[in-house]
């Protein structure tokens, strides 16, 4: 019987994280859809990713990131390729990674909300050398397997959300 309600509360948990509504706003401020390419997300070829699964937005070093949904940050620290990140988590249990910044403006276990400064544009990891922009991607804790295709790397796409497409301008 105690299986049964530990089971139901879990259940209950992750239930709860799906029925919160997301809006996801352009984490970087004062950008719109000019300053990144609409087809840039699960682009081929992509360098030693191999397919881009994210949104590349482009804007002056130091511009302000900031948090393109409600959450928890879990994360902020140095990602190899990905130079200074940080992740957040939101409702849908997903994870939002902002890549390539030049300085964090949070840390870990802190509450941001939508609009809330994370860190700024920069070139850290792979973006060294490079024109300065965020690397976006959000990412599905729980798999979305119906969204598996045949692309390049498509079993992936069970875990990674087009953010093209969940932005919102504010």
């Amino acid at each position: 019987m105690r299986r049964y309600k530990i089971f139901f509360i879990i259940l209950c948990i992750i239930l709860t994280g799906y029925l919160i509504p997301q809006r996801v706003a352009i984490p970087v401020k004062g950008a719109s859809p000019r300053d990144w390419h609409p087809k840039s997300f699960w682009y081929y070829p992509w360098g030693k990713s191999i397919t881009h699964k994210g949104v590349d937005i482009f804007a002056k070093e130091g511009t302000s990131v900031i948090s393109a949904t409600p959450g928890l940050v879990v994360y902020t620290g140095d990602m190899g390729r990905g130079g200074k990140v940080v992740l957040v988590l939101s409702s849908k249990w997903r994870i939002h990674y902002y890549a390539h910044l030049k300085e964090f403006k949070t840390s870990p276990l802190h509450f941001v909300n939508t609009g809330e400064s994370v860190g700024t544009v920069g070139t850290t990891g792979n973006a060294e050398g490079k024109e300065p922009h965020l690397h976006y991607s959000i990412f599905s804790i729980i798999p979305l397997p119906w969204r598996i295709d045949s692309s390049i790397q498509g079993w992936l796409k069970m875990f990674f959300l087009n953010p093209i497409e969940l932005m919102k301008e504010k």
